[in-house]
Order: C-alpha cells, then structure tokens, then sequence
C-alpha cells in the first residue's frame, strides 16, 4: 500500500508531503524583511512592563511585545491604560489574555488527566461572551492585542473585526495552550483568524519547517519554556530555528520559576523578578544570533504590523 496519493491530494493543496528533514530555509519574511521579534510572555501587570523597558534599555535590546496570561479581567482599568501608555511610549506591542477560560471555572474535567485537552479553551456559550467583552473594554482602553486559546472566540473576534465591530487593526494571537501542532491544524488556525499562533514548545526543526511551508502568519516559539510547557532549553537552536520558521516571534520563558497564574499585587515582586530575568535570557538568546548567524535580520521598533497600543477610549476607533 501506498501513501502517494494521499500526499499527492495534501501537496495539491499546499501542505508538504512530510516533516522537511532537508531543513530548507524558509523564504517568508516579516513586512519589513525581518526574519524574526522578540517577545517577553506572562508580563502580568503595569509594573513588570516597566521592567521589560528598564531592562531592555541596560542591556541594550529591542523587545517587540509582551504578552500577558492572568486575563485582562484581573486588571483594572488603570492597570490596562497604564500598560498601553507605556507599550506606546516605547514601541511595544501589548498582547493580553483573555478570560474568564476554563480552569477558572467550577467544572473538575480541566483538572483530570483526560481532560486537559481542554486547556484554557471558553467553556460554554457565556463564557464565549464574557471573551468577547473582554477584547472590547481592552480595545476601548487602548490596547491593540489580544490572546485566544479557543477557536471559537477567535472565529468570533475575526467576525466583528470584519463587521467593523472591533477595530481593524487588532492582532490577535493565538496561545500555545490551542495545542495545534501539524501544518492543516496551524493552516485551520490562520484561517479562522490568527494573526500569530504560538507553537507547542517540543516542536522540531523538521516539523517548524513543513508548517513554515503550509503557513503564512508568523510563528511564535519559546526559547525557553516554563515548566509546565517542558522546560525546554533551545538556545543553541535558536538560528536554525529562525532560519527554517521565519517569520517566527522567538519567546523567553522560565525554566525553574513558579506558576503565577493569576497574577496580583500578592505577587507582584516575583511577578517582577521573574520578568527582569525573561529579558536576561532574551539577551543571552539576540547574543547567540549574533555570534552565529548575524546574517539574520531582527525587526525595528516600532515595527509594522505589531499592535502597538493606542491612546485609549478618546481615540476614534
């Protein structure tokens, strides 16, 4: 028996007929040629974001955006326009979670070993809702991105977004906690919306190449990533990974640092210590790029098409 015609009828469509061990570089860019961004995840308040700024300015780094992942129902108001002013002070964009998600919900099945595939999907019709209005007060506060970890509210974000309902120039990305991992899954992803979808940690160089060559948005990949998502290690893969995904957002995660989901004033200092740390790591990782492979391009900042936050609820949307 043969698999040729099924990767005959998978190649017509425009997915590769197999993992690419060949490794090709990939010929895709960012809008302004840049290979790959930098990003600073579980940026969780006012206070952290201003750390990613200090550190970056001593150690002499760009950082492109931030991401956040208690959910912007855990920040006030303030909290949200003060993160957006600084975002568009100094050319980062803001990408915040939405919730309430499901292991913050009564139901048990999240919690069980056959139900984790849920992960931090929108459990119910209400809780659908409940996103939706988060991605509105977030957007009327001035913030430009938002983080989805369910397709149905990325369907529905992507819906108003064409109806005008929310503003045009939103980027909504896609967690690493969706959990798809093969180019037709990615594909179905980009499809409903995702402006940037953020890869399982454990993806290989072969696997990044063939979605690479299925897939158009940028791709997002820890680096290092937090315990929970492997603890992975991968800087000295750090070129090749650029080379054959690009455009990819390259992430600095923790391994050996503590769960701060939800995050509050109650943690805030290691919310703080933890982020000073993440850009630490990012420069041991933009070191690496350059000792090796200074040949690839990094994005200015501000750059295009990022979500730099806006001025806020008296801007005209």
């Amino acid at each position: 028996m043969s698999m040729s015609l099924t990767k005959s009828f998978l190649g017509r469509r425009g997915f590769p007929e197999g993992d690419l061990h060949q490794l090709p570089d990939s010929p895709k860019r960012f809008s302004d040629g840049a290979h790959y961004r930098v990003e600073i995840p579980s940026v969780e308040s006012p206070q952290a974001l201003q750390t990613v700024v200090e550190e970056m300015e001593r150690r002499q780094i760009t950082v492109h955006r931030v991401s956040q992942g208690s959910g912007i129902m855990l920040l006030t108001d303030a909290e949200i326009m003060e993160m957006a002013s600084i975002g568009r002070q100094n050319g980062i964009e803001v990408s915040l979670f939405l919730g309430p998600r499901a292991p913050f919900d009564i139901q048990a099945q999240s919690f069980t070993a056959g139900g984790k595939s849920i992960g931090l999907r929108a459990a119910g019709m209400d809780q659908l809702l409940y996103s939706v209005e988060e991605v509105k007060r977030a957007c009327q506060l001035g913030i430009r991105g938002v983080l989805v970890a369910d397709e149905g509210v990325l369907w529905t974000i992507n819906e108003m977004k064409k109806a005008g309902e929310l503003p045009s120039d939103l980027v909504v990305k896609v967690s690493v906690s969706m959990g798809a991992c093969n180019p037709v899954s990615v594909r179905i992803m980009q499809d409903l919306g995702a402006d940037t979808y953020n890869l399982p940690s454990d993806m290989t160089l072969a696997r990044l190449a063939a979605l690479r060559q299925a897939v158009d948005i940028p791709l997002d990949l820890y680096i290092e990533s937090p315990d929970d998502f492997g603890g992975f290690v991968r800087y000295y893969e750090l070129c090749e990974i650029i080379r054959v995904a690009a455009p990819v957002y390259i992430k600095f995660g923790l391994r050996n640092a503590p769960n701060v989901y939800p995050a509050g004033t109650h943690l805030e200092e290691t919310v703080v210590r933890l982020t000073r740390e993440k850009v630490r790591r990012a420069k041991l990782g933009l070191d690496m790029i350059q000792r090796y492979s200074p040949h690839l391009l990094m994005s200015s900042s501000p750059a295009p098409g990022a979500g730099i936050p806006k001025g806020g609820v008296s801007d005209d949307e």
